[in-house]
């Protein structure tokens, strides 16, 4: 059973929202975030990339640049940028790409429902990553940015957020990439213990996207327990910050691989062994994207080609039956001779927002000899995996839109 509560978020002043919202942090480099930033010192990049009030060059990881994190928190707050609410609050966050809608709920998830396995993973994470995250919680006390989790569809919260967002939401704003992002308070009691009471009804929660952030606020929180002879159970650092989004409203798009070389290999030959597992067929000069799962599709030399596994190439295991995992097996490893994904330098990896035609670019410039594009992976199969303590294969899954920082914090300290 999924344990949440609601939580005095820190929010900015209305009028401020769109100087203070940023991307998350793991979505851009320090120049990257220095450059959006500006001249604008409300920008939460200061807190989220601190090293953009230093020298550039100046490393990420030094204790300075943690400790200005939690400088820039304090004044954030002291100038009333962000104030924190007096009650105990749910949030509706909601976010529009391509005309469509996925409404999201703010809530403080439990550290003991991480810790036992209740929110499940299907990434691994890497130990200097969860560290790093780690001492940015530690020294701000607070989850500045929130982890994006999913649940299996649920009427009677639908029914909830469908009667909240009839209301004036708290914050509307489109963003530069055309994404708009909208905002609700739930202050409610009666809405916010029935919020609570259907949670505690659903088996599991997932991790769709960020799991060093989940890692980290839940390690920190474990900490503070362990740290705290009187600790009792209720403190709010037993809680983290997530935006739970009901599975049937996630997009998950294609993340594709763009490789330098054929392994020694003609065109030809490399087409050749293609065909021992693989229908291919000639598509031409026009873009072509892949039709359904299993189904592939190559751009080599000018030409796109529909690749097709053949029955019986794959396993049907949660893991087998993943096109990273054919095409990993198939084709880069068996054919290309790339056995680590994430080490290998003759690979790289193409986030499907950027569209195939930065497949078609980053070969046609020579950089790139071939690239192959996948069908996205579904939600259920992200379930699948996780439901079954499988972990996916690197580079399998890129959500999008990407959750906006700074609408709401989470502070581990609920009084002050």
């Amino acid at each position: 059973m999924s344990k949440i509560k609601p939580f005095k978020g820190v929010r900015p002043v209305k009028e401020l929202v769109e100087k203070i919202a940023s991307r998350p942090y793991d979505v851009l480099n320090s120049a990257e975030a220095r450059a959006e930033a500006g001249d604008n010192e409300m920008s939460l990049y200061h807190i989220i990339k601190p090293e953009i009030d230093f020298a550039v060059g100046t490393d990420e990881h030094d204790e300075k640049v943690y400790q200005k994190a939690a400088e820039n928190f304090e004044k954030f707050q002291k100038n009333g940028w962000l104030v924190q609410d007096e009650q105990e609050n749910y949030y509706v966050y909601a976010q529009t790409m391509n005309g469509k809608t996925q409404y999201g709920l703010c809530v403080a998830a439990a550290v003991e429902d991480y810790m036992n396995g209740n929110i499940k993973k299907h990434e691994l994470t890497r130990r200097d990553k969860e560290e790093d995250r780690m001492k940015h919680v530690r020294v701000n006390n607070a989850n500045i940015e929130p982890v994006f989790f999913a649940y299996p569809q649920n009427a009677d919260l639908k029914a909830i957020i469908d009667k909240i967002i009839t209301q004036k939401p708290e914050y509307d704003f489109i963003t530069n990439d055309g994404f708009g992002h909208h905002f609700w308070v739930i202050d409610d009691k009666k809405t916010i213990e029935k919020i609570t009471e259907i949670f505690a009804e659903i088996p599991s929660l997932y991790i769709a996207d960020g799991h060093h952030r989940s890692a980290a606020a839940a390690l920190v929180g474990d900490e503070k327990r362990k740290q705290n002879p009187q600790h009792v159970g209720n403190e709010e650092y037993n809680y983290f910050l997530a935006v739970c989004f009901p599975d049937n409203e996630l997009t998950i798009i294609d993340y594709n691989r763009v490789v330098k070389d054929l392994n020694g290999l003609s065109d030809e030959e490399f087409l050749k062994k293609l065909t021992e597992n693989f229908i291919v067929e000639p598509k031409g000069a026009e873009i072509y994207r892949p039709a359904e799962l299993h189904n592939f599709s190559l751009y080599l030399s000018g030409n796109w080609y529909s690749l097709t596994a053949k029955t019986g190439t794959y396993d049907n295991t949660p893991i087998g039956v993943l096109d990273v995992t054919v095409s990993s097996n198939l084709i880069l490893d068996k054919i290309l001779g790339i056995k680590d994904l994430r080490s290998d330098k003759r690979i790289d990896f193409v986030g499907g927002i950027r569209g195939l035609g930065e497949l078609k670019k980053r070969v046609d410039s020579g950089e790139m000899h071939v690239a192959l594009a996948l069908y996205p992976v579904s939600m259920q199969q992200i379930i699948n995996i996780a439901d079954t303590g499988n972990i996916m294969p690197p580079k399998t899954t890129w959500f999008e839109p990407k959750l906006r920082s700074g609408l709401v914090v989470h502070k581990l300290n609920a009084l002050n």
